[in-house]
């Protein structure tokens, strides 16, 4: 296994955000169209989980990644897209709120991003 760079983790994310961010102005573009379905993508979660990276501890103190699992709830996905007379699946303040949870992950991203860049700037400063 690839040990986890969160520089690039993060860089993925941002383009799995563009990605996402697409399909909904997609959606939003379609929403006059007769029997047009909206459409999402894979959640960012369920594809970092397919990339098999596992939580591994390295003293007695460590959180194990058992109890990690352990602490996390169910949560149930509603799908609660009202089809229209025209058999058009896209609702507009769904989509809208898909984009404030896009712009807020971006901007967690890139603030996560910048923390980074200025440790490693600390980091390889010359005194």
């Amino acid at each position: 296994m690839d040990p986890v760079y969160i520089m690039k983790l993060a860089s993925k994310h941002q383009d799995w955000l563009a990605v996402r961010e697409a399909t909904v102005a997609q959606n939003v573009a379609n929403a006059n169209t007769p029997g047009y379905q909206a459409k999402d993508v894979e959640s960012f979660t369920a594809l970092f989980d397919k990339a098999q990276v596992h939580m591994r501890s390295t003293q007695p103190g460590h959180m194990n990644a058992i109890a990690a699992t352990e602490r996390g709830e169910a949560v149930e996905k509603k799908d609660s897209w009202d089809v229209t007379y025209s058999g058009n699946s896209v609702s507009l303040e769904q989509e809208m709120m898909k984009v404030n949870e896009i712009a807020r992950d971006h901007a967690l991203t890139t603030s996560l991003m910048k923390s980074m860049h200025q440790m490693m700037m600390l980091s390889a400063k010359v005194q």
